[in-house]
């Protein structure tokens, strides 16, 4: 399996965290579980022209899209074909970053799945069919690189507002920084989440609780045997019953049973994406 990633330069590096690549990508399970990050992503098939996006993994039944697709930031899980990702490259957005290339408020993308020709119209199909045939990874890049480009549609900066929310909500836990945000911003309430949503897609209270399960996702994967109560405490819940709800809400599974199929997967030497887990063969 061929993984690529490439980080772009300033001031692209402040809206994209990463363009990817999988090239080869191949597991024993039928679908995988995306988890919600806050933030957005593009994802071009190029192998063929079609995109499936299920509800869950018991389902059969799927929307079907372009092999252009936009995702919206999701407040829970969603499952994808993994076929669908054999071969596939897109652009992982930092959470608020998508907003300048889009041409229309991020709130309306939100717990969303869209052709990007929609959005981009002819240009989403081209752009997928010179990705597909480019040379060499290098050279996908650089494609996907000038077509976001060539969309921007908004000046590359924040509100000051949404600029000073980010920076608080991806590092504190305390479940009173949202309204300690709006009071440093000097907006009101209303103002504040406003601003926000535009920009991000979600509202301040619920991008924090999925940055607050992200944070909690990452050091789960390198803690074999976590201490829950103390997790939880650490990273602003109430306790380990608070915790397990935002996982309940946002992974589908217990904290416990993340863990489990987590290393159940690795012990039989699968490669698992960060933020996806293979369910159902």
């Amino acid at each position: 399996m061929l993984f690529q990633s490439y980080r772009p330069a300033p001031p692209l590096s402040d809206f994209i965290e990463q363009f990817w690549l999988y090239d080869g990508y191949s597991c024993a399970y039928v679908h995988e579980r995306i988890f919600p990050t806050g933030a957005f992503e593009l994802v071009f098939n190029l192998r063929n022209d079609e995109l499936r996006i299920y509800q869950d993994n018991e389902s059969l039944l799927c929307s079907r899209y372009s092999g252009a697709l936009v995702s919206g930031p999701y407040n829970g899980f969603f499952v994808t074909d993994r076929a669908e990702g054999a071969c596939a490259m897109g652009v992982h957005f930092r959470p608020g970053g998508a907003f300048p290339f889009l041409g229309l408020s991020a709130y309306e993308l939100a717990n969303t799945h869209m052709d990007l020709a929609t959005i981009w119209g002819r240009h989403a199909k081209e752009t997928r069919e010179r990705l597909a045939i480019a040379p060499s990874p290098r050279h996908r890049f650089r494609l996907l690189q000038n077509a976001l480009l060539s969309r921007l549609r908004r000046p590359l900066e924040h509100h000051p507002a949404v600029a000073l929310a980010l920076d608080g909500l991806l590092s504190e836990n305390s479940r009173a920084v949202v309204r300690k945000l709006a009071r440093k911003a000097g907006v009101s309430d209303r103002r504040f989440i406003d601003v926000f949503r535009s920009e991000v897609g979600l509202n301040p209270k619920l991008f924090h609780r999925v940055q607050r399960f992200q944070r909690v996702l990452t050091k789960l994967q390198r803690l074999p045997e976590p201490e829950w109560e103390q997790l939880a405490l650490e990273n602003g819940y109430f306790d380990q019953s608070h915790l397990i709800r935002d996982f309940l809400a946002f992974c589908g599974l217990s904290p416990a049973d993340y863990l489990r199929r987590l290393k159940e997967l690795r012990k039989n030497g699968l490669h698992v994406k960060f933020n996806h887990l293979p369910l159902g063969k």
